[in-house]
């Protein structure tokens, strides 16, 4: 087709007039071999170079992951004391509210609007019992722990709490010597048994078993052990080591080298500003700021303005300048001038 017929095309119903935006003209400018499957091979290799130097590079320590396990045997006393929180009701999770926990006025706040409270208790944990009791109950040939446990779920809850409170006295001061976790005596009854034996049963590697129990034959549920973890201040420590904490700035920073998790820098930026830095209700504050950028971002074809800085900055005429050229001057010439090709 010459540039001078152009102007029209034919179609099942006859001619009609040449649209530059709708029609296309048959390519008649030189044709050129292009091997696919040497391109496909060349991409190949190249990335694969690519992602094996910047492995090298940019690659992080294979940190050893933290379990109850090495946290009781690196931090038994920590252990101990964050043990006993669980068993008495204080520690994070016990009094954290939704989704683990019933706590009247627990979660944080969206202006008057708590979604944990809205959302309710999903994934209910009862510490004392999921974390310390349960676990001691699947150990077996221990006559004295079995009567501790039922001493100790036998009394009543103003018994419990004066034995935990003492316990708590005491395992303040605790240490740890020759493998055995050393207190005070005290009016605890059976709770330093409980806690004995717990301790044991965490070095051993015992507990992260007991903590998984799923009635699936694959247990992949690790909420419980985390937990349980997180309560105590041996993983906040190893976080702060590793520059990991939230004020260095969390998740972007990977153990080890630059630039580590930068996809999550938009999120964890807004903990580093005011009010969310301090606010207690930082978590939720930071989930609705990237909800309404997640949903600004959804909306940009729609928003007036918005979606026409690529059709204004005009990039794309500078990419299709070639294809512009091959059209010829007649047709480019009825094109809108926002539509017209670049020119050098």
């Amino acid at each position: 087709m010459s540039a001078a017929s152009t102007s029209f095309t034919t179609t099942a119903h006859g001619s009609r007039r040449f649209r530059p935006d709708r029609d296309v003209v048959e390519w008649q400018g030189p044709y050129r071999r292009y091997d696919l499957a040497k391109e496909v091979f060349v991409c190949f290799v190249v990335v694969l170079l690519l992602t094996v130097v910047c492995a090298i590079v940019f690659s992080s320590p294979d940190e050893r992951p933290v379990t109850v396990k090495s946290w009781s045997n690196a931090a038994p006393v920590d252990f101990a004391q964050t043990a006993m929180t669980e068993l008495d009701g204080t520690s994070g999770v016990a009094t954290y509210g939704p989704p683990y926990t019933q706590v009247p006025g627990a979660g944080q706040m969206l202006g008057p609007v708590s979604i944990e409270r809205a959302v309710g208790v999903r994934i209910p944990i009862n510490t004392a019992q999921d974390f310390v009791l349960k676990p001691l109950a699947t150990l077996p040939n221990r006559p004295a722990l079995r009567s501790a446990i039922a001493s100790y779920e036998g009394a009543s809850a103003s018994q419990q709490a004066a034995w935990d409170a003492a316990y708590e006295n005491v395992v303040a001061n605790a240490s740890f010597s020759d493998g055995q976790l050393v207190v005070k005596a005290g009016p605890y009854g059976p709770v330093g048994v409980l806690i004995n034996n717990l301790e044991s049963m965490a070095r051993t590697g015992a507990l992260d078993g007991a903590l998984l129990q799923s009635p699936q034959l694959y247990a992949t549920n690790y909420t419980n052990p985390l937990l349980f973890i997180a309560d105590g201040t041996y993983l906040a420590d190893q976080a702060g080591l590793r520059h990991l904490q939230g004020d260095q700035w969390g998740m972007m920073n990977e153990t080890g080298n630059f630039p580590g998790q930068a996809w999550l820098w938009l999120y964890t930026f807004w903990y580093q500003v005011n009010p969310m830095k301090s606010s207690s209700n930082g978590d939720v504050e930071v989930w609705a700021i990237m909800m309404v950028l997640t949903v600004l971002l959804a909306l940009v074809p729609f928003i007036p303005g918005v979606r026409s800085i690529p059709r204004k900055l005009g990039i794309y005429r500078l990419i299709w300048r070639v294809h512009y050229r091959s059209l010829g001057p007649e047709i480019v010439s009825q094109m809108p001038p926002g539509n017209q090709p670049l020119r050098r």
